[in-house]
C-alpha cells in the first residue's frame, strides 16, 4: 500500500452493500481510502444530482487509513461532495465505483448510478474504474471480482494513461478458476425491452412496476462486452465522455446548409 495515495470509493447499491465493502477492501491495498456511498439504494440514477433538497452526510466507519460515509443523495452527489468539499485542495489518485451487484455492460452504462459516479470522478482528472459483477444477489461471491479489480487497477496505476481514463469493468458470475482472462472490448449494441406491470396502490391510484430484458442486437460480435461476459471473460470498456456523434456532423452540415 502507498500511504501517499488517496483513493475515493463509491457505489449505487448503498453503503451497506457487500460489493461496496469488497471495493473498499481492494482500494485499501493501493492507498488511503475515503468512501462516500448513498444512504439508500440508488440503482439506475445515472448522472442524476440533487438540486432542491439538502444533502446529509453521516460517518459510518473510521479506522487507520479508511473513512466511510453515507450521503442522502445519488452516486454522483457522492462524487461531487467528495471532490468539491471533502477533498478540496487535495490530489485524488483513483476513483473506484462499485463493486456493483449486477451487470453494467451494454447500454446499462447509460443508466447505471455506479458508472455515473465513475464518469463523474473522471471529470476531475483522475483515473476512474466502475466495477460490476453479473450477480444481483445481496450475498454474491466477490472473490473473482476483487481478483481482477486488483489486476486491472495495478496495471493502470503502474502505467498511467496519457488522457483521462474511465473504465467500465464487468466480471462474469462464474468461479475465478473458470474465468479465461481480460478482454478489452467495445460496448455492444442493443436496447432494453421494458415491461410495465400494473399494481394496486393504497391510495387507489393505478401504479406500474418496470421490468424487462436486454436485447443484444449483435450477439455474435466477438469484440463486445456482452460476448466477452457470455464466453467467460472479464470485459473492460474504456468510456468516452464526449457524446458527440462525429459521423453525423458532415450529414447535418449538408442538410442544414
Amino acid at each position: 500500500m502507498n500511504k501517499e495515495r488517496l483513493i475515493f470509493v463509491t457505489n449505487d447499491d448503498s453503503f451497506r452493500a457487500k460489493g461496496f465493502a469488497a471495493a473498499i477492501e481492494v482500494a485499501r491495498e493501493f492507498g488511503r481510502v475515503v468512501a462516500v456511498a448513498p444512504e439508500s439504494v440508488q440503482s439506475g440514477k445515472s448522472q442524476a444530482i440533487t438540486i432542491y433538497d439538502p444533502l446529509f452526510i453521516e460517518s459510518r466507519h473510521q479506522s487507520e487509513g479508511v473513512e466511510v460515509y453515507s450521503l442522502s443523495g445519488t452516486p454522483v452527489d457522492c462524487a461531487k461532495f467528495a471532490f468539491d468539499h471533502l477533498f478540496r485542495g487535495q490530489r485524488v489518485d483513483l476513483v473506484i465505483s462499485g463493486i456493483n451487484h449486477g451487470s453494467n455492460a451494454g447500454t446499462n452504462v447509460l443508466y447505471s448510478g455506479t458508472m455515473g459516479a465513475a464518469i463523474e470522478g473522471s471529470f476531475y482528472g483522475c483515473p476512474s474504474v466502475g466495477l460490476s459483477l453479473t450477480d444481483h444477489d445481496a450475498e454474491a461471491d466477490f472473490e473473482a471480482a476483487k481478483h481482477y479489480a486488483r489486476e486491472i487497477i495495478s496495471s493502470i496505476m503502474e502505467n498511467p494513461a496519457s488522457e483521462n481514463l474511465c473504465l467500465n469493468v464487468n466480471v462474469p458470475n462464474i468461479p475465478l478458476s473458470e474465468i479465461k482472462g481480460v478482454r478489452v472490448c467495445r460496448q455492444c449494441r442493443g436496447i432494453w425491452l421494458d415491461e410495465f406491470a400494473p399494481m394496486e396502490c393504497e391510495d387507489q391510484k393505478q401504479g406500474y412496476m418496470i421490468s424487462g430484458a436486454f436485447s443484444n442486437h449483435e450477439p455474435e460480435a466477438e469484440d463486445t462486452d456482452e460476448w466477452a461476459l457470455a464466453n467467460g471473460y472479464v470485459s473492460v470498456v474504456p468510456v468516452q465522455i464526449d457524446m458527440t456523434h462525429y459521423k453525423q456532423m458532415e450529414y447535418l452540415e449538408r442538410v442544414l446548409g
